[in-house]
Formats: C-alpha cells, sequence, structure tokens
C-alpha cells in the first residue's frame, strides 16, 4: 500500500506530546512513532501498569501518567500536574476510547459512558491544557473521530441516551460529538487569532483490541461475529497514520480531517476524510460546545 506512511513524520525532538489511550492499539502506535522521532512522549492511561509495560515496549523518552476520562476529577488532577511540569505543550492526541459497552452505564459523573469518556473527558482535557498548547510555537490538537458519526444523530434533549438505550447508536453519537469538537474548537481558535490548530482523524475498520472485548460479554455466537469482523479491517499500525499525520505533518490546516481513502473510507491509503452534514452543522457545534461547557465546567473560547 502506497501512500503517506510514518516514515514521511518528520523530527519530533524537543517536543511535548501527549497520548489519551497509549497503552494499547491506535494510542500505543501512536505514542512509539511519535516517540521513535523524538518526541518526549505523555502516556496518558487509566491503568498505569499497563502504561508501564508499554513504555517499556517503546522505549524512547516516554513517561506515563494517570488519566481516568470517566472521571472530570481525575481529568483535572492529571491537567492541572502535567500543565505545571509542561509549560509549553505541542501536541495533544485526543485518542482514548471505549465502544459498544452492551448495557448503559455511566462515568463518575453520571455521564452515559460512551459520551462522557470519548467526547467530554476530551473537551474537558483540551480546555484545561489549552494555555500549555498556545505556549507553543504550533500547539496542535487531533481529536479521534469515527466512521460512524456520519450515521449518528445528537438529540439534544436525550444526549445521555436514557430512553431507548443502544449501545451502537450511543457509540455512533458520541463519535459524532467528538468530530463536532474538533471543527467546532477549530472554528473557535480561528476567531480568537489563536495559533492553536485543531485536526481530526479516524482509523477506518481497524483491529484493535477494543471490539472483541465490546462482544465479550454477548457469548460464544457474538464473539464469533467481532472476530469475524476482524478479517475485514486494516492492521493497526495502518489504522493510526490518519492521526499521526494529523499530528505531525507541517501544514497541517485547521479543520482538515484524515481518514483512509478506500472503500467508504473503511480501510486504505491516508486522505482528508469527508464530514457528516450534522458534523459539519455551526448550530449544532455552538449548541454542543455550550452543552459540554455546562456538563464538565469547563470554559474556554
Amino acid at each position: 500500500m502506497t501512500g503517506w506512511i510514518a516514515d514521511r513524520i518528520p523530527g519530533q525532538h524537543g517536543r511535548i506530546a501527549v497520548v489519551t489511550g497509549a497503552n494499547s492499539g491506535l494510542g500505543l502506535v501512536t505514542a512509539t512513532e511519535l516517540a521513535r522521532h523524538g518526541a518526549h512522549v505523555v502516556l496518558a492511561v487509566r491503568n498505569t501498569a499497563a502504561g508501564e509495560q508499554a513504555a517499556r515496549r517503546i522505549g524512547g523518552d516516554v513517561e506515563v501518567r494517570e488519566l481516568d476520562l470517566v472521571s472530570l476529577a481525575s481529568v483535572r488532577a492529571f491537567a492541572a500536574k502535567l500543565a505545571a511540569d509542561h509549560p509549553v505543550i505541542d501536541v495533544l492526541v485526543n485518542n482514548a476510547g471505549v465502544v459498544l459497552l452492551g448495557p448503559r452505564r455511566t462515568s463518575a459523573d453520571g455521564f452515559e459512558l460512551q459520551l462522557g469518556t470519548n467526547m467530554l473527558g476530551h473537551f474537558a482535557l483540551t480546555g484545561l491544557l489549552l494555555a500549555n498548547l498556545a505556549a507553543a510555537r504550533e500547539g496542535r490538537v487531533v481529536s479521534l473521530s469515527s466512521i460512524t458519526h456520519k450515521n449518528a444523530h445528537l438529540d439534544f434533549d436525550d444526549l445521555m441516551f436514557e430512553r431507548d438505550y443502544r449501545a451502537a447508536p450511543a457509540y455512533g453519537r458520541s463519535k459524532l460529538a467528538t468530530t463536532i469538537f474538533g471543527i467546532e474548537l477549530d472554528r473557535r481558535l480561528r476567531a480568537a487569532g489563536s495559533p492553536i490548530v485543531s485536526a481530526l482523524a479516524h482509523p477506518g475498520l481497524t483491529r484493535t483490541n477494543l471490539t472483541p472485548r465490546a462482544w465479550e460479554h454477548r457469548g460464544r455466537f457474538g464473539q464469533l461475529i467481532a472476530w469475524a469482523g476482524l478479517l475485514a479491517t486494516q492492521p493497526v499500525e495502518q489504522g493510526a497514520l490518519p492521526q499521526l499525520r494529523a499530528a505531525t505533518e507541517p501544514g497541517v490546516r485547521g479543520g482538515q480531517f484524515f481518514g483512509p481513502s478506500g472503500f467508504w473510507e473503511t480501510r486504505g491509503r491516508v486522505a482528508e476524510a469527508r464530514l457528516s452534514q450534522e458534523a459539519a452543522d455551526p448550530v449544532v457545534g455552538k449548541r454542543l460546545w455550550a452543552a459540554a461547557e455546562k456538563l464538565t465546567g469547563v470554559s474556554y473560547l
């Protein structure tokens, strides 16, 4: 497969990169490549033992810090310590996420778990680190979207999916919210004259540990479906390329969105991806932003 590859990442020496969910899957590949090209990488992980194991595997200039995105208290504690220790942060990759959790679950703050983890936790984290990103020569935020955002719709009367909960639509909604966040953040950064770039990426259909884990409670037949689905996916090393390009390529513009260029953006070489109409709607963006500020208590821009 030709196209943009990790070897095209320019030298990252002297740069500080923060990757959430960096102990496995897309996050591990992203952290590994950033470290391989010289960045000091902060592995922001819920399980620090797994993070330390990942750090040993990655090598290079890395550190492990505890971050549990389902808890705003954890997000605030992580951000406060990180901001004090690293006054300048060059790259924040909002990679961590949960998918298809079966019965409805809530975060420590009462949020539907997928929305709370995938979008609201990252919304708060980004806002709390914004001054550090602004201090960089070219601070960059990368938000991880999904092709599932294209078929999702936000219900502002039931953002937490308390009525008729279904795991797959809830996941799609969380990724639509994440995508809207990345685009609305770009609008606000540009309006404020900020040097920070907000870009987005999605991995298409990629082999990670999330899908089998999400189906493990559904018995042997469900697990068989999950493993069969993995046969149609691309390797995690390929799936991580869109977010690596968004995080490192010189000249990336605010609002650019990268993903696979193949069939329905499910796999293939990296290219610019397409937003859904709802994701691109500034009215929706403004409304979600207001809701996120109220829910998280974090206000910025």
